[in-house]
């Protein structure tokens, strides 16, 4: 049963405590990315990538132009474990090892 509060459908509400990670735009999810810790985002990333596959086929059965708002944010939980799969499966940290300064500004992004 999906509670008031619930940002996510009530067949994923065991990831609603990631909740924070359903973020609308790739800058949100990077900056997130930047702000976590790595004991953070494994949880996050471990319980995520075990659900995929059916988070996936869920957000398929809808319109990209007309999604539901809970689905619209299980479709940014998963661009948000896209953003945190490398630094969970090859750098281990959150930012991109021996770049320095280096920044990320996307100009373009998958919408919705």
């Amino acid at each position: 049963m999906k509670t008031a509060t619930a940002k996510l459908p009530a067949e994923f509400a065991d990831l609603e405590r990631f909740s924070a990670w359903c973020l609308p735009t790739e800058a949100e999810r990077y900056a997130k990315r930047l702000a976590s810790s790595m004991a953070e985002m494994q949880p996050f990333y471990d319980a995520i990538t075990a659900r995929a596959e059916e988070a996936i086929s869920y957000c398929d059965k809808f319109p990209l132009e007309d999604m539901p708002d809970d689905v619209l944010n299980l479709m940014h939980l998963l661009y948000s474990m896209i953003q945190v799969s490398f630094p969970v499966e090859c750098w281990k940290q959150p930012k991109v090892p021996d770049t320095g300064a280096t920044t990320l500004d996307c100009v373009s992004e998958p919408v919705p």
